[in-house]
């Protein structure tokens, strides 16, 4: 059902310095910008945003796949990594060693908090780790261009698109069924895996583990589910208004009236930027996470 990444929606405190930290730094550029109307805020269950000031970004590579900023305050009790739903944003890019060392060559908005280096189960894909101006965590990584055995995707820009979107959930077997059984991915079978970042944010030691699975989307994009453990707990959110942190990701997919879904905000036509007068729905997943479907095409027209 789902077909690509359409856009991560990132909850930022200050909309100007986070605005200029990915255009300055990573060179995305400005498509869209404005004030989240009645029916925008409604269209995500959160009316609360009513007002809120908000940026589009695209990559410099021109793909179709947009960070969203807005602008929100800080929500008392949420943290990065220690909390339930969208954890991290995982980019594509050409050289993260090289995108490592401009961050640390001047006084940059991102903070190294994983060195780069070749992923175990693949050595020719390198990846690192930074802290964005906030507070949000992004991976960075390039894969080669021939891609992979699972992904088929490299970078068509120093930095380019998201690729990969990180959820983290206490129940592995919930977020499996709703990705599999609801929206009718292929997920692999859940396997210990080492996080470091997870290691350093929850304080246990370098040979701690999580079960991780992966969602296929397609060659291009995957959703990875993470298995958290009690150093997590569910995120907090202020009543009508969106998730801080990474509050959503939203999808293309075919036919939203394929089957029944237990939509939170039942698909609508959404004519502002990036839905371009297609419909779009919002369901609550099993980590509490949001998650959008925007309909590429319908089958029964």
């Amino acid at each position: 059902m789902l077909s690509a990444i359409l856009a991560v929606t990132l909850i930022v405190a200050d909309l100007s310095a986070a605005e200029q930290a990915y255009v300055d730094w990573l060179d995305y550029r400005i498509v869209d910008r404005g004030t989240l109307d009645a029916a925008q805020a409604a269209g995500w269950d959160a009316t609360q945003a009513e007002g809120r000031r908000y940026v589009l970004l695209q990559p410099a590579s021109g793909a179709h796949t947009y960070l969203r900023l807005v602008q929100s305050p800080n929500t008392p009790g949420y943290a990065s990594m220690r909390n339930h739903g969208w954890n991290s944003n995982e980019i594509l890019v050409q050289d993260p060693v090289a995108l490592a060392a401009k961050f640390k060559s001047g006084n940059a908005p991102f903070r190294v908090v994983g060195e780069p280096r070749p992923l175990s189960m693949s050595p020719s894909v390198i990846a690192m780790q930074a802290v964005g101006p906030a507070g949000e965590l992004n991976y960075f990584t390039r894969i080669p261009p021939e891609g992979t055995s699972f992904l088929k995707a490299s970078a068509q820009s120093f930095v380019d698109r998201t690729f990969i979107v990180v959820l983290g959930g206490p129940s592995m077997a919930a977020m499996i069924a709703f990705y599999r059984d609801t929206l009718g991915l292929v997920v692999t079978e859940p396997a210990p895996a080492k996080v470091n970042v997870l290691q350093q944010a929850w304080g246990v030691g370098p040979e701690a583990t999580i079960p991780l699975a992966i969602a296929k989307v397609s060659d291009r994009f995957l959703i990875e589910l993470d298995g958290y453990d009690a150093h997590a707990t569910p995120r907090p959110q202020r009543p009508g208004d969106l998730p801080p942190g990474m509050a959503m990701v939203s999808f293309e997919a075919q036919n939203l009236d394929a089957k029944p879904l237990p939509w939170l905000v039942t698909p609508r036509v959404r004519n502002d930027a990036p839905y371009a007068g297609r419909r779009a729905g919002v369901l609550r997943g099993a980590a509490g996470e949001l998650v959008e479907l925007v309909e590429t095409q319908r089958t029964d027209k």
